[in-house]
């Protein structure tokens, strides 16, 4: 149940500029090796339903409170005035993180400043990685959700999700596995100076029991790296993540949970990157599964096969092994390989596209407020090399503000042999 008025409604609007929190089963979700992991691998994650929170107090307008006869309770809650910071919400009752079937909006702000242009791309704006838009601060995503949870632990439950952002990071984000001017990529959707909307998750879901199914347009599976800035330690992304991954797709994927250690993936999609078109008749099989090893290692192995779409006819998959190492410390092995023929003018041609990439990660919380982390990555593509390490701080000055310096350095770039050293530095507003 949404807790419901004109001026929530308005307020969600408004709002747009705003951000989101990952979905269920994404690459951003599957990596789980207890509190020692969630401290550091998502040490700075978004903090929750602000926004739902701050509407849903506006859905009792009686100047004395919230708590009147006009505020209605969501199913198994008790009517009542919940607390969320330093204010009551018409909260019925239920904890913040009881989703009950209520629908919850979300969001952030992310904006950024970088010396230099990110490798692939060597020209300003030239779309082949996330930072290419040098000297000068950008907002890179202003993002919005709604979001209704399907919770099948109580029986059949329905649910659904809708993502939309602003910003540079808007070309990279776009359905760009489409034909061009089809759903959010190109035409009204790409503005002027590198900016941009787009629509990366639009999916229903249904859910019963162990089992959940979602059927739209979500994000992949595969990766350590995700698009949403908030889920990731680093500003900048590794070479793999944004060269050897998909980023979206279209079609419908199940999620099973076996056992408390075990959870399985599979379905269908139209290939890598689509929003609701199917290039070159893409269809491939997207999953695969995730167990823990002990109780520190999360082991998992996604893979995709068949028409990819844009990418070409063949498979990829992508391995990670996440380990806390201490209650502070964490490590994170991941290697990404991606064989197709590219629709090559011989489509029976092997290994036209043939990438393999290894990232590795230390990431060590030294407070609550601060992480240090560092990315070391190397990236072969056609058989040539390419190297980056990243040196980060993440420093949290505020429940919903989070800040990310870093120095990057890669050499052995595209010929001729080169090199490039980057400093960034971005904030997240959370809310």
């Amino acid at each position: 149940m949404i807790r419901r008025s004109w001026r929530s409604l308005l307020a969600g609007v408004a709002l747009f500029g705003g951000a989101a929190a990952m979905n269920t089963a994404s690459a951003a979700d599957i990596y789980p090796t207890g509190g020692a992991n969630a401290r550091t691998q998502q040490l700075f994650a978004n903090n929750g339903n602000q926004l739902t929170y701050q509407l849903a107090s506006m859905s009792c307008s009686d100047a004395g409170g919230c708590c009147d006869s006009s505020c209605s309770a969501p199913v198994g809650c008790d009517l009542g005035c919940g607390e969320y910071g330093d204010g009551n919400y018409c909260g019925e009752g239920c904890s913040a993180d009881d989703d009950g079937g209520e629908i919850t909006f979300g969001g952030w702000i992310q904006m950024g400043y970088h010396n230099g242009i990110t490798p692939l791309s060597t020209t300003r704006n030239e779309g082949l990685a996330f930072n290419d838009h040098p000297h000068r601060f950008n907002l890179h995503q202003g993002w919005l959700y709604a979001e209704k949870v399907a919770d099948g632990s109580d029986g059949l439950d329905w649910g659904f999700r809708v993502d939309a952002m602003y910003g540079v990071d808007a070309a990279q984000t776009q359905s760009f596995g489409n034909a061009p001017g089809r759903f959010d990529f190109g035409g009204d959707f790409t503005r002027g100076a590198g900016y941009g909307f787009a629509l990366p998750q639009v999916y229903g879901e249904v859910a019963t029991g162990d089992l959940s199914v979602k059927i739209g347009h979500f994000y992949t599976l595969i990766g350590y790296e995700v698009v949403t800035a908030p889920d990731n330690f680093f500003y900048s992304h590794a070479l793999t993540m944004f060269n050897s991954e998909p980023f979206t797709h279209t079609g419908a994927l199940a999620t099973y949970t076996a056992s408390d250690d075990v959870t399985l993936y599979g379905g269908w999609t139209a290939g890598w990157d689509t929003g609701f078109d199917q290039l070159n008749n893409g269809s491939s099989f997207l999953g695969g599964f995730s167990t823990g090893i002990g109780e520190n290692i999360t082991f998992t192995y996604i893979a995709t096969a068949g028409e990819l779409g844009w990418r070409g006819n063949g498979y990829s998959h992508s391995i990670v092994i996440d380990t806390a190492l201490t209650d502070d410390l964490n490590y994170v092995i991941q290697s990404d390989l991606v064989r197709t023929n590219d629709h090559d003018a011989d489509p029976t041609t092997p290994g036209k596209d043939d990438d393999i990439g290894i990232n590795q990660y230390l990431i060590y919380s030294l407070s609550e407020k601060v992480g240090l982390g560092t990315r070391v990555e190397w990236w072969k593509n056609e058989g040539r090399s390419q190297y980056a390490a990243t040196f980060g701080v993440n420093v949290k000055p505020m429940d919903n503000l989070i800040v990310r310096p870093e120095i990057r350095h890669d050499w052995k770039l595209a010929a001729p042999d080169s090199t490039a050293t980057t400093f960034g530095i971005d904030a997240i507003l959370t809310f």
